[in-house]
């Protein structure tokens, strides 16, 4: 398709790999307290994972919004980045941020589950190191331990597992989940201590949240049995009983269960994070997938909550290939203080033009979702023209990148073409406003405009 594009100039940061024992610094004055502003300007910044050509594109936030004029593309073959690139790391394929190193700036986590280490199981996670001039001062990386069956690295967060109040690195792989202890040691994972996980299980991702403890985080492992039904479970605890009274919340045929993507937010501002997952297949819910809400709540989940593109206020018809629920994201585009629900639909046909995809943003309500909008490259004022198999909406993220206290939505479109070259994708960005999203001043930009521009780049794959 044809995409308006951005002039931009790509740098490739210098980094500087240390050992497996995290540099834990004192708090950073001059540093800013997001845990995705890894320059310390302020501004929240976009992270885009390409898995499929093994890069990791940070664009940094403005008070225009994002600046792709001035981004940072990470390799495992840029300077000094732990590692070495190989066709089939998959490096980028999840990205997570947090101040590990506790210096005041924003880390960048990358897993990537594919890696290959010498009488290892698949896998690592690689920590870059964020700093005044942005990606200047080294990473570390962790392999997958030996008692995993491999792909460490699928998921990661950053999240205070041990209830201490400082967070830590937990990391599943396909068959386990780990975390990493305060003293910074990469080389001693721990493990669950009471493992619940079904054998043959193929975890997919995570998502970490207050769901049952307004004073304690639980974690949302989903993803796959043995015999190919979906398996969503939580977990919560402390050192010494992970695992311990883990409850399935979904698996098998049940509409609700998600192998696909799932988010967390407060959806009813009592104080506890709400689940929302999406089921993008056929059968979840609708011929054409949908999305789920859990509200979290004292010792239990409340009945799940299912929206479909046929349910009242949800724009668009529930149809067969839509994948709607394919990604999900939770962020407070009006300002009222409650999260609204962005989800993609990369199956979705705009006109006659088959698989193009849109993007919805259902507006929350008091705990619910009755009223939303759909976005694709129709819409009035957002770059670009609608092509079969763009898969518009493949990624999305809410965040509020301009600082102006309302999420801004970005989206990647994996199958976007840029000229002759196939499948090179391209993300999107859409201000948020007291009224909405609003296709005014959108940002737009692909693969090639930072040197990922192969066919099948696939760049937008993953946004944080």
């Amino acid at each position: 398709m044809r995409v308006r594009n951005l002039a931009v100039t790509a740098t490739v940061a210098a980094l500087a790999a240390t050992g497996l024992t995290l540099p834990l610094a004192g708090p950073a004055s001059a540093a800013s307290s997001l845990k995705d502003d890894f320059d310390g300007d302020g501004y929240r910044d976009l992270a885009i994972g390409s898995p499929h050509t093994n890069s990791v594109t940070v664009t940094y936030g403005s008070a225009s919004g994002v600046a792709p004029g001035r981004a940072t593309t990470l390799t495992q073959d840029s300077a000094r980045v732990p590692g070495v690139t190989e066709p089939e790391d998959e490096f980028g394929e999840n990205v997570t941020t947090g101040d590990v190193n506790r210096d005041g700036y924003a880390d960048l986590i990358v897993g990537a589950p594919g890696e290959k280490a010498e009488g290892r199981p698949s896998g690592s996670v690689t920590i870059l190191w964020g700093g005044a001039g942005g990606f200047t001062s080294g990473g570390v990386a962790a392999h997958a331990p030996d008692s995993t069956a491999g792909r460490f690295g699928e998921a990661t967060t950053w999240a205070d597992v041990d209830g201490d109040g400082a967070a830590q690195l937990a990391v599943i792989s396909g068959d386990n989940w780990w975390f990493y202890g305060d003293d910074g040691d990469l080389s001693r994972p721990l493990g669950l201590e009471s493992d619940f996980l079904p054998e043959g299980v193929r975890l997919a991702g995570m998502v970490a949240g207050n769901f049952r403890h307004k004073d304690g985080i639980g974690f949302v492992l989903y993803g796959e049995r043995a015999d190919g039904g979906a398996y969503t479970a939580h977990m919560s605890g402390g050192p010494g009983d992970y695992g311990h009274g883990a409850e399935v919340i979904a698996e098998g045929d049940d509409p609700t269960a998600t192998r696909d993507a799932a988010t967390a937010g407060d959806v009813d501002g009592d104080g506890y994070a709400d689940l929302i997952t999406g089921n993008s297949r056929d059968g979840g819910g609708g011929k054409g997938g949908s999305v789920t809400v859990r509200l979290g709540g004292a010792a239990k989940f409340g009945a799940p909550v299912t929206y479909d593109q046929d349910s009242p206020g949800v724009p668009g018809a529930d149809e067969a290939d839509d994948r709607f629920g394919a990604s999900v994201s939770a962020g407070d585009v009006t300002g009222d203080g409650l999260p609204d629900l962005a989800v993609g639909a990369p199956g979705e046909s705009v006109g006659t033009v088959a698989g193009t995809g849109s993007v919805t943003l259902l507006t929350s309500s008091g705990g619910s979702f009755a009223s939303g909008k759909a976005w694709h490259q129709e819409t009035a004022d957002v770059p670009g023209v609608a092509e079969p198999g763009d898969h518009f909406g493949t990624s999305v993220r809410l965040k509020d990148i301009n600082k102006n206290g309302r999420a801004d939505l970005a989206t990647g479109a994996t199958g976007e073409d840029i000229g002759t070259t196939r499948d090179v994708g391209a993300v999107w960005v859409l201000r948020g406003t007291a009224s909405g999203l609003t296709s005014s001043y959108a940002a737009s930009f692909n693969g090639k405009d930072f040197g990922v521009g192969a066919v099948d780049a696939g760049f937008g794959h993953t946004l944080r």
